[in-house]
């Protein structure tokens, strides 16, 4: 059975696209965190690292989920906008 998806709740595809990109904002800024500590550190710049590592562990995830946020809403917005022109996705479902 063929059917389509014609409408997609704005919403609720922000919050989904907001926590799916918070948790690659974690997976990235670990990954990033492990190789930025592996360069030597230098003189004065030493604390400045440091710093800079913690704040990419905590700020990079929430700045990632924010744009997924915002990203997921453009796009199930846009998706709506085209689906009522076009008729929207087909899924096949048993």
């Amino acid at each position: 059975m063929v059917q389509h998806v014609k409408r997609i709740g704005v919403l609720q595809q922000a919050k989904i696209m907001g926590a799916l990109y918070f948790l690659l904002g974690i997976v990235a800024a670990i990954c990033i965190w492990g190789f930025s500590s592996m360069m030597p550190n230098f003189g004065a710049g030493r604390a400045f690292g440091a710093g800079m590592g913690a704040g990419l562990l905590l700020f990079a995830p929430v700045i990632y989920g924010v744009i997924g946020f915002i990203a997921g809403a453009i796009v199930a917005w846009l998706y709506n906008i085209c689906a009522s022109i076009v008729g929207g996705m087909e899924l096949e479902l048993e």
